[in-house]
């Protein structure tokens, strides 16, 4: 709820700049709504058409709010860009021009393998081939105005080695870009050409730095808003199939005990008049296995909610989830954990870096039949600490799993880089077939540090 109150308060802002720097741009462009000097001694004809053309004015003026109203308003970010650039061509075609040379693209960055690219994601005046268009953003107008942060304005762009490729641009002259920044994150340009070399004077320019500047609010909004639902999808989902996992879990181990229980109490019934010795036997053996059972619900119960994580942090909740393992599967566990990085952690931090360890230590137990686990988390740095579970099981084939990853093949593996990214972390797994598996998780303590390794 905060999130999306941040959303509202931000557009809200957003708006409110828009609307008091539209009026200004307006006015300073004086497009039709002040007096003319000499206005009355026009004659009629003259005052018609300057009436005609205050009318025309005003119209175009409502539809730029309209727009205006319309690309605030949304959240989806394609309908801003699309808003953008209709608002933008309202604003610097002359009413009067039936027709006008002017080329507009919104290029944003599209990871696809190693290299990302720009992709066209909303146009004007572009034809049906130059749409499929990709650029690589390596040299040219785009790859110095990434570079630099800044708009740019050009008349050459005819000449440019990779925007010269789209046809529509062949013949245009002048050209202004504009990038879409926030911060360190670049998420592409906006690109404006036209015929006339002068095309784009001073006025123009701030127009359309204003309107772009704008826009990357609108996107900024319409991403975080994107983020967020694609979060609370991922949220539900997570929760499907823990929901999924707990009941093959039930169905394998307590559920099957329970059953086992009632089938030799059944047994141990018929052989009390036969065999009472024999019966005895049975009973300490069904006693047994009801113990373990037990112990099995338990352990279930204290990984869906470790109280103790609750009321006494991460390290004694380790500890005794590493004890529970051994009572429960005779399975060796050994924690090594700093106590100079909990401090620099809060609670909701510590319960995944506990739900991976969890997740990491029962994948050693059920598929890797690894003998010992060691588990250590240390610090790397002032700002960095390193999580790491290593297991002598009997290892996999990484790049195998990594392949079948978006097929969603194996659900560990997915909950481990999940997790890892709720707190910014980077997951890297190390294993070969009989040679054990390593799990090391880099964890950034402070918001300067998540930038530092997700950008470097």
């Amino acid at each position: 709820m905060d999130t999306m109150n941040l959303i509202f308060i931000s557009s809200i802002i957003g708006i409110v700049a828009f609307l008091l720097g539209i009026i200004g741009t307006i006015l300073a462009m004086r497009i039709g709504w002040l007096p003319v000097r000499g206005e009355k001694t026009l004659g009629g004809k003259e005052k018609r058409d300057l009436d005609r053309l205050r009318r025309i004015e005003k119209e175009k003026i409502l539809s730029i709010f309209s727009k205006l109203g319309i690309m605030m308003d949304t959240l989806n970010y394609t309908r801003v860009l699309d808003s953008s650039l209709d608002m933008i061509n309202q604003m610097l075609i002359e009413p009067s021009a039936k027709e006008d040379g002017l080329v507009s693209l919104v290029l944003l960055f599209s990871i696809g393998g190693e290299e990302s690219k720009l992709h066209i994601k909303a146009s004007r005046r572009l034809t049906r081939a130059d749409e499929g268009l990709t650029f690589p953003a390596r040299e040219g107008l785009l790859r110095r105005t990434i570079d630099d942060g800044e708009p740019i304005h050009i008349r050459n762009i005819n000449q440019d080695p990779e925007l010269s490729r789209a046809f529509a641009l062949r013949s245009c002259t002048s050209a202004y870009c504009y990038p879409l920044r926030s911060g360190i994150d670049v998420y592409g340009v906006m690109l404006f050409a036209h015929p006339a070399p002068s095309f784009f004077n001073a006025d123009k320019r701030r127009v359309l730095k204003f309107v772009c500047n704008q826009a990357m609010i609108a996107i900024q909004n319409a991403r975080l808003y994107n983020d967020l639902k694609s979060e609370k999808e991922r949220i539900v989902e997570i929760e499907g199939e823990t929901r999924k996992k707990l009941a093959r879990d039930l169905h394998d181990g307590p559920t099957q005990s329970v059953a086992a229980i009632s089938m030799r109490i059944n047994f141990a019934r018929r052989l009390l008049d036969k065999d009472p010795q024999q019966a005895a036997s049975e009973l300490y053996k069904i006693e047994n296995l009801a113990r373990r059972t037990t112990k099995e619900i338990r352990q279930m119960l204290f990984t869906l909610r470790p109280l103790v994580l609750e009321s006494k942090g991460l390290i004694p909740a380790v500890e005794a989830m590493a004890e529970k393992m051994a009572e429960t599967y005779k399975q060796n566990v050994f924690v090594d954990i700093d106590k100079r990085i909990i401090p620099k952690m809060d609670i909701g931090e510590q319960g995944v870096v506990f739900n991976i360890i969890e997740e990491a230590v029962q994948n050693a137990r059920k598929h890797a039949k690894a003998e010992h686990v060691w588990v250590r988390f240390m610090p790397i740095a002032v700002d960095l600490a390193m999580l790491e579970i290593e297991d002598d099981g009997v290892g996999f084939d990484v790049n195998a799993v990594n392949d079948a990853y978006e097929s969603r093949g194996s659900l560990g593996m997915i909950n481990l880089r999940e997790r890892a990214d709720l707190v910014n972390g980077v997951l890297h797994i190390s294993s070969e077939e009989s040679k054990g598996t390593k799990i090391q998780l880099v964890i950034p303590l402070t918001e300067e540090a998540s930038n530092r390794i997700h950008h470097q």
